[in-house]
């Protein structure tokens, strides 16, 4: 995997075998950074990157300039690999080992951008679980963006909070937000 764009711009990164991981294509990652480099500055952005795995969303959001990142996966080996990684790149990414539900459950923090590649043979269950999860704690910020990594054959068009689609190859990204109506007061 390489990093896209700035201050670590093709800097390659090899992830240890033994990781579980199935890190997003550079193709697909590409896209997802030019849609959101459109809609926010990254100095200014609060991160939450769920199911981190190598940290290869992370570590964009860094060299673009994001420094308020959280990193959160289960698996010692890939938050261990995301610690060493960091450490090298001099990119301030926040580490936590944890059950991405259990994590959901008890932050009471605020985001701009949640990130969540969950395994491609997730239960649909299990990925509206996590959407719920992100709206009912309120971890999004205004105007925050929750996108979530999929297969395409993984339909989560129903979701109320869904704003839009995209897909490159096998990969689909879904788009969630607030859609509340504010209520104007006379």
């Amino acid at each position: 995997m390489r990093i896209i764009s700035g201050k670590f711009k093709s800097k390659r990164i090899q992830a240890p075998k033994k990781l579980p991981v199935r890190p997003t294509t550079d193709m697909a990652k590409e896209a997802l950074f030019n849609i959101l480099n459109n809609l926010y500055y990254f100095n200014d952005l609060v991160v939450l990157d769920l199911f981190s795995g190598t940290g290869n969303i992370s570590y964009e959001f860094a060299s673009r300039g994001t420094t308020n990142i959280t990193a959160v996966d289960a698996n010692f080996g890939c938050i261990k690999f995301i610690n060493e990684t960091s450490k090298i790149l001099e990119a301030d990414i926040h580490t936590i080992k944890s059950d991405v539900y259990k994590y959901l459950e008890k932050s009471n923090a605020k985001f701009d951008v949640i990130f969540v590649d969950p395994p491609y043979d997730f239960e649909l269950e299990k990925f509206e679980k996590i959407v719920n999860q992100v709206f009912e704690n309120k971890l999004l910020n205004n105007n925050g963006l929750l996108i979530v990594e999929h297969s395409k054959h993984t339909e989560l068009e129903t979701h109320s909070k869904l704003s839009y689609q995209k897909k490159y190859g096998g990969n689909m990204f879904s788009f969630f937000e607030n859609s509340e109506e504010i209520e104007v007061v006379d």
